[in-house]
């Protein structure tokens, strides 16, 4: 979605960079690297921040979830290994309880509706932005 909203918005605006960065959005990345070369070092340092955010909301600490299958062992007979891949206790995928407007539905039932739909809606936007990149690519011009 926000693939999308790059296209539409960064080819007519150009709020970056001074307005250098122009013409199709298939050629912006390595304009941006011309332009600011060590910017995709911060891009890289910014992503990376917010997946360590994610992996400590979503994952078990590995240490946390190795004892939890030594215990399972011991109780059950649990013979797998998951310590690299052991989800949260109380962590439902996609939630990552970052809403600053306050519009996560407090029932789960509800929540998991909400979570389908923007599926559905990454889905079409997906659909979406492939056919923007490949009209990009075969005519050489902006969309606009």
């Amino acid at each position: 979605m926000l693939a999308v909203l790059g296209y539409l918005v960064a080819e007519p605006f150009h709020p970056f960079f001074g307005g250098a960065i122009d013409g199709p959005a298939n050629t912006h990345l390595t304009q941006v690297h011309d332009v600011a070369p060590l910017f995709f070092a911060w891009l890289g340092t910014i992503i990376a921040t917010c997946q360590i955010f994610r992996a400590k909301v979503g994952w078990e600490f590995p240490t946390d979830a190795m004892a939890k299958n030594a215990a399972l062992k011991e109780e059950e007979g649990f013979e797998g290994k998951t310590w690299l891949t052991k989800l949260s206790d109380g962590y439902y995928p996609g939630d990552l309880r970052f809403d600053p407007l306050g519009l996560k539905p407090e029932d789960d039932q509800d929540f998991e509706h909400m979570v389908n739909k923007e599926l559905n809606n990454g889905r079409l936007a997906m659909i979406a932005a492939m056919g923007m990149i490949v009209q990009e690519q075969v005519t050489h011009q902006t969309l606009f």
